[in-house]
């Protein structure tokens, strides 16, 4: 009984250190916009699209023909498309060149005696910038740990690769108000093993679990909220400067239609999009939200 209430409240020191951080969060968008967010508007918006086990060859080649006639009108907007391991080459082959082209995963080993995986220097070696790690559905699928997906994020960033590194928190988390609890624990072996400098090859996406092909959302000011906890956190956990740089993204049943809402919020640096992305059309409406 004690440790709940203990619980409870540090919980409540935390929404409240957080409501602070958000309030001046939009006092500051409000009177000069995203831009004036972090040093002269330096977190660039990233798109990521995560195709998962999804595709054949046709429809491969057809996705990429849709991306590559899609008509980009944000010119401020980082585009990165996540296939299939079996579709890497073709994507990085076909795919526009203003598109960069990640990988779902890596082996955190070097190459060798490893049936079945995929050495992250075999990824740099092909040109791959990128990797997706931590994804809710390898975390519970696979089970990868927070300290796994801290150790792969680590070795990614010294094979020369960039991560799109996911945490959110399953949906009794956010019925019984432990969202914040789950997120400390998701983050705090990122904190541990990554140097300041790591980060800034890192991009967090904030993927509440419950959200994730339900076709559930998080409205606007749940993600602002959990954004805004997640920038206090790396500034008492990692440094200032880190919370001002490392963009995070929103993920969980992002579509065409409520992208441009859940852009406005000035803690939301991009999406993450799972099925949308398997759709020409819906993925470039969604770049050009912002």
């Amino acid at each position: 009984m004690a440790r709940a209430h203990k619980r409870r409240g540090i919980s409540a020191v935390l929404a409240l250190a957080v409501a602070a951080f958000g309030f001046h969060a939009a006092f500051v968008n409000s009177t000069a916009g995203r831009s004036a967010l972090t040093a002269m508007g330096a977190r660039k918006f990233v798109v990521g699209g995560n195709w998962k086990a999804n595709g054949s060859p046709d429809s491969v080649k057809q996705l990429i023909a849709e991306l590559n006639a899609g008509e980009v009108t944000s010119k401020d907007v980082e585009v990165i498309c996540a296939p299939p391991f079996v579709y890497l080459s073709e994507a990085q082959a076909n795919l526009r060149k203003d598109y960069a082209v990640a990988a779902q995963n890596l082996w955190d080993k070097a190459p060798g005696a490893w049936t079945g995986e995929i050495p992250g220097q075999m990824l740099a070696d092909m040109g791959i910038k990128w990797v997706v790690l931590g994804h809710s559905e390898r975390r519970e699928n696979c089970g990868e740990t927070s300290q796994v997906v801290a150790d792969k994020t680590k070795f990614a960033i010294e094979q020369g690769l960039s991560t799109l590194t996911c945490i959110g928190e399953k949906l009794d988390a956010r019925e019984g108000g432990t969202t914040f609890d789950v997120l400390d624990e998701q983050l705090k072996p990122l904190a541990a093993v990554l140097s300041e400098d790591d980060w800034e090859k890192v991009v967090l996406a904030y993927e509440p679990v419950w959200a994730i092909g339900t076709g559930k959302v998080a409205t606007p000011e749940q993600a602002e909220e959990t954004h805004a906890y997640i920038r206090k956190w790396l500034v008492d956990n990692v440094s200032q400067k880190v919370s001002d740089s490392v963009r995070i993204q929103y993920g969980g049943s992002v579509n065409d239609k409520n992208a441009a809402e859940l852009g406005k919020k000035p803690n939301i640096d991009g999406f993450l999009v799972g099925g949308a992305s398997l759709k020409g059309d819906a993925f470039t409406t969604i770049i050009n939200s912002v």
